[in-house]
């Protein structure tokens, strides 16, 4: 499979760098050209696709050195984990939101002077699991593959209450980090806690989610028209970045949001 994708990226440059070299000897042959007529047909870019040998030959260095750092082991992780685990919140979940606190605190606190409250992910923005054995900078990929970046968001007391709703309505693992939330058999509200201790409603809380998150996606509305800052700083490159620099990887299920029996 890996070799199939760099084949197909490889054949689409060669079809267009043929087509602009086609274009330009055409333009240059003669000044009395006209353009008469329009025609295309569509190349797929698949496994269809025969390799070019020259082409193979030219980028098989550079595949070879990326390889082998998207294969270099960065840490180890003792226990498989994936997103549907459990229902409402996951080793891997809990991870996430944990390296997204870890790895954008610092920075946000060195801008601003402020702390993060909280950390909102989505469950469906985790892509891959990941197997016990060896982490690599390749399974970060495949986890986060998206170019999402942190952004921490200022939200009002009642703007929290809605966060805070939303979640209990979805009744899923989206990954979040530094509040308590425990509901009834019945689903209604037994305990909500932000940093051990109640919603205020005069707070100003900071959350750190992504720009996906930040512009609506899975319908979080509660973000919308709300003062955020960006770190510039992708929630995989933090990803990569927590990986090389702890030994093994250690994440549980907790009871940050549970149904009691």
């Amino acid at each position: 499979m890996k070799t199939s994708i760099y084949k197909r990226l490889g054949k689409a440059f060669f079809y267009l760098a043929f087509a602009k070299a086609l274009l330009i000897t055409t333009s240059c042959k003669s000044d009395h050209l006209q353009l008469t007529k329009i025609s295309s047909s569509q190349t797929h870019i698949d496994s269809t696709l025969q390799s070019v040998v020259q082409i193979d030959a030219y980028i098989a260095p550079f595949k070879k050195s990326l390889d082998a750092q998207m294969d270099e082991q960065l840490s180890f992780n003792p226990a498989s984990m994936n997103k549907n685990d459990y229902k409402y919140n996951t080793p891997i979940g809990n991870m996430l939101a944990a390296i997204v606190r870890e790895q954008g605190a610092p920075i946000y606190k060195s801008r601003t002077g402020k702390d993060i409250d909280v950390v909102l992910l989505n469950h469906g923005g985790i892509r891959a699991g990941m197997p016990a054995g060896p982490v690599t900078m390749r399974r970060a990929y495949e986890i986060m593959p998206f170019d999402n970046e942190i952004t921490i968001v200022e939200l009002t007391g009642e703007k929290m209450n809605e966060l805070i709703n939303y979640i209990i309505d979805r009744k899923k693992a989206h990954p979040f980090d530094g509040m308590q939330i425990i509901l009834n058999a019945d689903y209604s509200v037994n305990m909500v806690t932000i940093q051990n201790k109640p919603l205020d409603k005069d707070k100003i809380y900071t959350v750190a989610t992504s720009d996906y998150l930040y512009s609506g996606g899975d319908d979080m509305s509660f973000f919308k028209d709300t003062p955020m800052v960006k770190i510039d700083y992708k929630i995989r490159n933090a990803t990569i970045d927590y990986f090389k620099k702890v030994d093994t990887i250690k994440f549980e299920r907790d009871n940050r949001f549970e149904v009691l029996d």
